[in-house]
């Protein structure tokens, strides 16, 4: 039997973590690991959805691995950058910001995100914020809408799989308008 690593039983940590306002990478390891150094495990663990160790957003998803014994190296892409990295001040990943057209004021928070935090969290674990992201089986954009959802809720036909972020935060907001959170709730865990 292995002994606990470094700092205590990883059955203590949550498997996931979800990203709050503020938030950096290096802050998150101090609360989880109790040591700031630890955060490029958190970095290597979800590069797929990080491209910069400081672009962080509130409402992100990320997967909390094991303590590691020792600190992971730092990416040779990101040493540049300082090991405590900057906290993230957006609510919404950068490219995911609309203009006046996107959502109702009743759906939208002030960043444009239709549903607020909701918005926030389904565009996380859909697309990780890439607003022309097309998966496999033909889901599209921010929300991974289906051709025929998009259609449903105003979407232009012609604009499938190349809508602007506005006319996708637009389209998100007619669906929660019509029916819900149900559409995306039960597959995202938001």
């Amino acid at each position: 039997m292995s002994a606990p690593a470094r700092g205590g039983s990883a059955s203590a940590l949550p498997a996931t973590y979800r990203v709050r306002h503020g938030d950096s990478l290096s802050a998150i390891a101090r609360r989880l690991y109790h040591d700031r150094a630890d955060w490029p495990a958190l970095y290597w663990r979800n590069r797929r959805h990080i491209h910069w160790a400081d672009e962080i957003y509130a409402g992100q998803i990320l997967r909390v691995p094991a303590k590691p014994a020792h600190a992971p190296a730092v990416p040779a892409a990101l040493k540049a950058l300082p090991a405590s990295p900057a906290p993230s001040t957006a609510a919404v990943p950068p490219q995911v910001t609309a203009g006046p057209d996107a959502g109702s004021a009743a759906t939208s928070d002030s960043a444009g995100t239709p549903g607020g935090g909701f918005g926030a969290c389904v565009i996380a674990a859909e697309s990780g914020g890439n607003p022309q992201i097309m998966n496999a089986t033909g889901h599209y954009g921010l929300y991974q809408f289906s051709e025929s959802t998009w259609i449903a809720y105003g979407g232009s036909a012609a604009d499938f799989g190349h809508a602007s972020v506005a006319e996708q935060n637009q389209v998100f907001a007619n669906a929660l308008a019509a029916g819900g959170e149900s559409n995306w709730a039960p597959y995202d865990g938001c």
